[in-house]
Protein backbone atom coordinates (compact mmCIF):
# COMPACT_ATOMS: atom_id res chain seq x y z
CA UNK A 1 0.00 0.00 0.00
CA UNK A 2 2.60 2.25 0.35
CA UNK A 3 4.00 1.83 -2.82
CA UNK A 4 0.60 3.17 -4.34
CA UNK A 5 0.69 6.20 -2.18
CA UNK A 6 4.28 7.21 -2.78
CA UNK A 7 3.70 6.38 -6.26
CA UNK A 8 0.67 8.62 -6.30
CA UNK A 9 2.74 11.70 -4.64
CA UNK A 10 5.13 11.10 -7.75
CA UNK A 11 2.50 11.42 -10.50
CA UNK A 12 3.35 14.77 -10.85
CA UNK A 13 7.23 14.26 -10.89
CA UNK A 14 6.48 11.46 -13.53
CA UNK A 15 4.48 14.02 -15.89
CA UNK A 16 6.72 16.62 -15.35
CA UNK A 17 9.82 14.81 -15.19
CA UNK A 18 9.90 13.12 -18.65
CA UNK A 19 8.15 16.33 -20.47
CA UNK A 20 11.37 17.63 -19.48
CA UNK A 21 14.12 15.03 -19.99
CA UNK A 22 12.42 13.38 -23.29
CA UNK A 23 9.90 16.06 -24.66
CA UNK A 24 12.99 18.77 -24.34
CA UNK A 25 10.90 21.02 -22.14
CA UNK A 26 10.19 23.10 -25.09
CA UNK A 27 12.19 23.23 -27.90
CA UNK A 28 10.37 26.13 -28.81
CA UNK A 29 9.94 27.58 -25.36
CA UNK A 30 13.77 28.44 -25.33
CA UNK A 31 13.54 30.87 -28.29
CA UNK A 32 13.68 34.55 -27.11
CA UNK A 33 10.54 35.38 -29.04
CA UNK A 34 8.86 39.09 -29.51
CA UNK A 35 7.34 40.57 -26.32
CA UNK A 36 9.67 37.09 -24.18
CA UNK A 37 11.18 38.51 -21.20
CA UNK A 38 13.82 36.49 -20.04
CA UNK A 39 13.07 35.48 -15.89
CA UNK A 40 15.71 36.01 -13.22
CA UNK A 41 16.80 32.86 -11.39
CA UNK A 42 13.70 32.53 -8.87
CA UNK A 43 11.72 30.03 -7.52
CA UNK A 44 9.07 32.12 -5.71
CA UNK A 45 7.15 35.01 -7.68
CA UNK A 46 4.82 37.64 -6.77
CA UNK A 47 1.28 38.02 -8.82
CA UNK A 48 -0.23 41.37 -8.10
CA UNK A 49 -2.52 44.25 -10.43
CA UNK A 50 -5.06 43.97 -13.02
CA UNK A 51 -7.76 43.31 -10.23
CA UNK A 52 -6.52 41.79 -6.81
CA UNK A 53 -6.79 43.98 -3.99
CA UNK A 54 -3.75 41.77 -2.29
CA UNK A 55 -0.82 40.10 -4.06
CA UNK A 56 -0.83 36.66 -4.60
CA UNK A 57 2.19 34.13 -4.99
CA UNK A 58 3.40 31.65 -7.38
CA UNK A 59 6.30 29.05 -6.60
CA UNK A 60 8.32 26.58 -8.30
CA UNK A 61 8.73 23.46 -6.83
CA UNK A 62 10.56 20.01 -7.88
CA UNK A 63 7.82 17.27 -6.99
CA UNK A 64 10.86 14.88 -5.76
CA UNK A 65 14.36 15.26 -4.21
CA UNK A 66 16.90 14.25 -2.20
CA UNK A 67 16.71 15.37 1.31
CA UNK A 68 20.52 16.60 1.43
CA UNK A 69 19.19 19.23 -1.81
CA UNK A 70 15.85 19.97 0.00
CA UNK A 71 15.75 23.51 1.00
CA UNK A 72 13.31 26.90 1.09
CA UNK A 73 14.05 29.90 -0.78
CA UNK A 74 13.51 32.76 1.73
CA UNK A 75 10.44 34.38 1.55
CA UNK A 76 8.58 31.42 0.78
CA UNK A 77 7.42 30.98 4.71
CA UNK A 78 6.30 35.09 4.56
CA UNK A 79 4.34 34.55 1.82
CA UNK A 80 2.52 31.49 2.79
CA UNK A 81 1.36 33.20 6.18
CA UNK A 82 0.12 36.22 4.04
CA UNK A 83 -1.52 33.64 2.16
CA UNK A 84 -4.99 32.76 2.82
CA UNK A 85 -4.81 29.69 0.69
CA UNK A 86 -2.49 27.14 -0.68
CA UNK A 87 -2.92 25.47 -4.24
CA UNK A 88 -0.92 22.36 -5.34
CA UNK A 89 -1.53 20.90 -9.11
CA UNK A 90 -3.53 18.60 -7.25
CA UNK A 91 -4.93 19.08 -3.96
CA UNK A 92 -2.57 17.25 -1.85
CA UNK A 93 -4.92 16.33 0.77
CA UNK A 94 -6.57 13.53 -2.12
CA UNK A 95 -3.29 12.12 -1.78
CA UNK A 96 -3.29 11.56 2.04
CA UNK A 97 -6.36 9.88 1.77
CA UNK A 98 -6.49 6.38 1.59
CA UNK A 99 -10.34 5.55 0.46
CA UNK A 100 -9.83 8.29 -2.42
CA UNK A 101 -6.52 6.76 -3.63
CA UNK A 102 -8.59 3.23 -3.52
CA UNK A 103 -11.00 4.73 -5.21
CA UNK A 104 -8.52 5.69 -8.42
CA UNK A 105 -7.05 2.35 -8.18
CA UNK A 106 -8.99 1.42 -11.28
CA UNK A 107 -7.54 4.01 -13.30
CA UNK A 108 -4.08 2.90 -13.25
CA UNK A 109 -5.02 -0.06 -14.85
CA UNK A 110 -4.86 -0.43 -18.25
CA UNK A 111 -8.17 -0.83 -20.57
CA UNK A 112 -9.58 -4.03 -22.29
CA UNK A 113 -7.38 -6.42 -19.78
CA UNK A 114 -4.25 -5.86 -21.57
CA UNK A 115 -1.31 -7.09 -19.37
CA UNK A 116 2.79 -5.93 -19.92
CA UNK A 117 3.25 -9.07 -21.17
CA UNK A 118 1.13 -8.17 -24.03
CA UNK A 119 3.20 -5.12 -25.08
CA UNK A 120 6.48 -6.72 -24.27
CA UNK A 121 8.90 -9.16 -26.09
CA UNK A 122 10.38 -12.02 -24.14
CA UNK A 123 13.29 -10.27 -23.63
CA UNK A 124 11.74 -7.04 -22.49
CA UNK A 125 9.33 -8.65 -20.29
CA UNK A 126 12.53 -10.54 -18.42
CA UNK A 127 14.39 -7.25 -17.69
CA UNK A 128 11.54 -5.07 -16.38
CA UNK A 129 10.92 -8.48 -14.33
CA UNK A 130 14.62 -8.98 -12.88
CA UNK A 131 14.47 -4.41 -12.35
CA UNK A 132 11.30 -4.93 -10.41
CA UNK A 133 12.65 -8.05 -8.41
CA UNK A 134 15.48 -6.52 -7.45
CA UNK A 135 13.22 -3.35 -5.94
CA UNK A 136 11.18 -5.68 -3.98
CA UNK A 137 8.04 -5.87 -6.20
CA UNK A 138 6.60 -8.96 -7.93
CA UNK A 139 6.19 -8.28 -11.64
CA UNK A 140 2.81 -9.80 -11.51
CA UNK A 141 1.52 -7.06 -9.13
CA UNK A 142 2.23 -4.48 -11.62
CA UNK A 143 0.77 -6.75 -15.01
CA UNK A 144 -2.19 -4.84 -15.66
CA UNK A 145 -0.83 -1.24 -14.59
CA UNK A 146 -0.45 1.37 -17.17
CA UNK A 147 3.15 1.48 -18.16
CA UNK A 148 4.26 5.08 -17.64
CA UNK A 149 2.83 4.44 -14.32
CA UNK A 150 5.43 2.28 -13.92
CA UNK A 151 8.30 4.21 -15.40
CA UNK A 152 8.53 6.23 -11.53
CA UNK A 153 10.43 2.90 -10.96
CA UNK A 154 12.59 3.12 -13.23
CA UNK A 155 15.40 5.40 -11.90
CA UNK A 156 18.26 3.68 -10.08
CA UNK A 157 18.33 5.95 -7.02
CA UNK A 158 14.41 6.06 -6.45
CA UNK A 159 13.55 4.74 -3.17
CA UNK A 160 9.85 3.40 -3.20
CA UNK A 161 9.71 4.08 0.66
CA UNK A 162 12.19 7.10 0.25
CA UNK A 163 9.49 9.36 1.58
CA UNK A 164 8.62 7.60 4.39
CA UNK A 165 12.42 6.77 5.43
CA UNK A 166 13.22 10.73 4.62
CA UNK A 167 15.92 9.84 2.04
CA UNK A 168 13.67 11.40 -0.17
CA UNK A 169 11.26 15.21 -0.13
CA UNK A 170 8.21 15.87 -2.27
CA UNK A 171 8.56 19.63 -1.85
CA UNK A 172 4.06 18.80 -2.26
CA UNK A 173 4.20 17.06 1.08
CA UNK A 174 6.49 19.70 2.66
CA UNK A 175 4.46 22.91 1.59
CA UNK A 176 1.43 20.80 2.73
CA UNK A 177 2.16 20.30 6.06
CA UNK A 178 3.61 23.73 6.66
CA UNK A 179 -0.09 25.22 5.08
CA UNK A 180 -1.48 22.54 7.59
CA UNK A 181 0.10 24.19 10.48
CA UNK A 182 -0.59 27.22 9.57
CA UNK A 183 -4.29 26.51 9.39
CA UNK A 184 -4.43 26.96 5.96
CA UNK A 185 -6.80 25.54 3.61
CA UNK A 186 -6.21 23.95 0.49
CA UNK A 187 -6.93 23.32 -3.13
CA UNK A 188 -5.85 22.18 -6.73
CA UNK A 189 -5.46 23.34 -9.96
CA UNK A 190 -6.37 19.60 -11.64
CA UNK A 191 -7.64 16.78 -9.74
CA UNK A 192 -5.77 13.56 -9.57
CA UNK A 193 -7.94 12.16 -12.33
CA UNK A 194 -6.97 14.19 -14.71
CA UNK A 195 -3.29 13.86 -14.28
CA UNK A 196 -3.91 10.04 -14.50
CA UNK A 197 -5.85 10.55 -17.74
CA UNK A 198 -2.79 12.16 -19.48
CA UNK A 199 -0.96 8.95 -19.53
CA UNK A 200 -4.17 8.00 -22.36
CA UNK A 201 -3.18 10.42 -24.11
CA UNK A 202 0.26 7.87 -24.74
CA UNK A 203 -0.46 4.80 -26.56
CA UNK A 204 -0.05 1.61 -24.19
CA UNK A 205 2.68 0.17 -26.60
CA UNK A 206 4.77 4.07 -26.91
CA UNK A 207 4.65 3.67 -22.98
CA UNK A 208 5.91 0.23 -22.47
CA UNK A 209 8.60 1.00 -25.14
CA UNK A 210 9.44 3.82 -22.80
CA UNK A 211 9.39 2.33 -19.44
CA UNK A 212 12.09 -0.43 -21.28
CA UNK A 213 14.06 2.59 -22.49
CA UNK A 214 14.12 4.08 -18.87
CA UNK A 215 15.10 0.67 -16.95
CA UNK A 216 18.07 0.49 -19.89
CA UNK A 217 19.23 3.84 -20.22
CA UNK A 218 18.94 4.33 -15.82
CA UNK A 219 22.67 5.75 -15.93
CA UNK A 220 22.35 8.62 -18.30
CA UNK A 221 18.67 9.41 -16.96
CA UNK A 222 20.27 9.86 -13.40
CA UNK A 223 21.99 11.77 -14.54
CA UNK A 224 19.99 14.24 -15.77
CA UNK A 225 18.07 14.16 -12.99
CA UNK A 226 21.01 14.98 -10.78
CA UNK A 227 21.77 18.01 -13.04
CA UNK A 228 17.77 19.02 -13.09
CA UNK A 229 18.06 18.72 -9.17
CA UNK A 230 21.22 21.13 -9.59
CA UNK A 231 19.41 23.59 -11.67
CA UNK A 232 16.59 23.68 -8.96
CA UNK A 233 19.04 24.11 -6.26
CA UNK A 234 20.48 27.67 -8.16
CA UNK A 235 16.95 28.62 -9.40
CA UNK A 236 17.75 28.56 -12.54
CA UNK A 237 13.84 28.02 -14.00
CA UNK A 238 15.35 29.31 -17.57
CA UNK A 239 17.52 26.42 -17.71
CA UNK A 240 15.35 23.49 -16.79
CA UNK A 241 13.45 24.78 -19.52
CA UNK A 242 15.89 25.01 -22.29
CA UNK A 243 17.64 22.14 -21.32
CA UNK A 244 16.98 20.03 -24.98
CA UNK A 245 16.99 16.46 -24.80
CA UNK A 246 18.48 15.37 -28.52
CA UNK A 247 16.47 12.93 -30.85
CA UNK A 248 12.78 11.74 -31.11
CA UNK A 249 11.29 9.20 -29.23
CA UNK A 250 7.95 7.92 -28.15
CA UNK A 251 5.94 10.96 -26.66
CA UNK A 252 7.43 13.49 -29.07
CA UNK A 253 4.06 15.34 -30.36
CA UNK A 254 1.87 14.82 -27.00
CA UNK A 255 3.91 17.83 -25.51
CA UNK A 256 1.15 20.01 -25.73
CA UNK A 257 -1.44 18.07 -24.01
CA UNK A 258 1.22 16.97 -20.88
CA UNK A 259 2.40 20.53 -20.68
CA UNK A 260 1.51 23.45 -22.41
CA UNK A 261 -2.22 23.17 -22.36
CA UNK A 262 -2.08 22.53 -19.10
CA UNK A 263 -0.39 25.69 -18.36
CA UNK A 264 -2.33 27.57 -20.35
CA UNK A 265 -5.74 25.75 -18.29
CA UNK A 266 -4.38 27.39 -15.02
CA UNK A 267 -4.17 30.86 -16.13
CA UNK A 268 -7.81 31.39 -15.49
CA UNK A 269 -8.22 29.12 -12.50
CA UNK A 270 -5.32 31.58 -10.76
CA UNK A 271 -6.74 34.37 -11.85
CA UNK A 272 -10.35 33.45 -10.36
CA UNK A 273 -8.78 32.48 -7.13
CA UNK A 274 -5.97 35.35 -7.05
CA UNK A 275 -9.06 37.32 -7.09
CA UNK A 276 -11.26 35.96 -4.09
CA UNK A 277 -8.25 36.04 -1.88
CA UNK A 278 -4.78 36.01 -1.42
CA UNK A 279 -3.43 32.44 -2.36
CA UNK A 280 0.09 30.63 -2.72
CA UNK A 281 0.32 28.39 -6.47
CA UNK A 282 2.88 25.73 -6.03
CA UNK A 283 3.27 24.31 -9.30
CA UNK A 284 6.23 22.37 -11.06
CA UNK A 285 9.47 24.32 -11.54
CA UNK A 286 9.46 23.79 -15.12
CA UNK A 287 5.84 24.95 -15.59
CA UNK A 288 6.99 28.73 -15.36
CA UNK A 289 9.30 29.82 -17.61
CA UNK A 290 9.25 30.14 -21.87
CA UNK A 291 7.01 31.89 -23.70
CA UNK A 292 4.24 29.26 -22.50
CA UNK A 293 5.14 28.64 -18.85
CA UNK A 294 2.89 30.25 -16.57
CA UNK A 295 4.50 33.80 -15.63
CA UNK A 296 4.53 35.16 -19.06
CA UNK A 297 0.89 33.97 -19.72
CA UNK A 298 -0.10 35.82 -16.34
CA UNK A 299 1.54 38.65 -17.73
CA UNK A 300 0.16 38.45 -20.86
CA UNK A 301 -3.34 38.40 -18.73
CA UNK A 302 -2.75 41.99 -17.40
CA UNK A 303 -0.92 40.79 -14.30
CA UNK A 304 2.43 41.99 -12.80
CA UNK A 305 4.81 38.90 -11.73
CA UNK A 306 7.65 39.57 -10.09
CA UNK A 307 10.63 37.26 -8.43
CA UNK A 308 10.58 37.67 -4.60
CA UNK A 309 14.37 37.96 -3.43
Amino acid sequence: MRYLRNSFVAISALIFGFVWLSCSGGKDLAKNTKGYQTLENALLWEISGKDLKKPSYLFGTIHIIGAEDYFIPKGTLTALENSDKVFFEIDVKDMTDMGALMGMMSKIFMKDGMTLKELLSEDEYELVANHFKRIGIPIFMLERMKPMFLTVFAQVDFDPDGLRSGSMKSYEMELYQIADKLGKTTGGLETVDFQISLFDKIPYEAQAKMLVESIKTADVENDSFKKMTEMYVSQNIEAMVSMISEGKNEITGFEDDLLYQRNRNWIPVIGAEAGKQPSFFAVGAGHLAGENGVIHLLRKAGYKVRPVK
